[in-house]
């Protein structure tokens, strides 16, 4: 199937798959318990596939819009996010240290790991190589 996502255009179906999805994470917020959950979330699935064979587009919009309209009245206060995710309490906490931390070891640390500090010299030569003949010297008194 086709999609136009530049657009952001969404097809009726997507709309009322997003929404049933946003139901479901509605009810996770609201019941902790995994057996109480999926009863509940039974009853939402029922009540969407009660209308699911719904031909006629003007009713079904009308369907989609109370669905939403329940949802934004019955919606948790304080909804679960995942840590990761936008929101969450862990988004975008990972913090990738910058290469150049890695000159900063101590030479016993170095040690531990022969080979690689051996690549990662060789590739710093060829990398200042590869800078000046690019760029040329880099002026040693303008330096700061």
């Amino acid at each position: 199937m086709a999609t136009v996502p530049i657009l952001g255009l969404k097809t009726h179906s997507q709309k009322v798959c997003s929404l049933y999805k946003r139901a479901l994470r509605n009810l996770e917020s609201y019941y902790d318990r995994r057996n109480v959950f999926r009863y509940q979330a039974v009853l939402l699935r029922a009540r969407f596939d009660q209308n699911a064979k719904e031909c006629d587009l003007r009713k079904a919009t009308e369907l989609l819009k109370a669905g939403e309209e329940e949802l934004f009245q019955i919606q948790h206060p304080i909804p679960k996010k995942f840590a990761q995710s936008p929101g969450g309490v862990a988004f975008e906490r990972v913090v990738t240290p910058p290469d150049w931390v890695l000159d900063y070891w101590h030479p016993l640390e170095k040690a531990q790991y022969p080979e690689y500090f051996k690549k990662r010299e060789e590739r710093k030569k060829e990398f200042i190589a590869m800078w000046e003949k690019e760029y040329g010297q880099s002026d040693k008194k303008n330096s700061h």
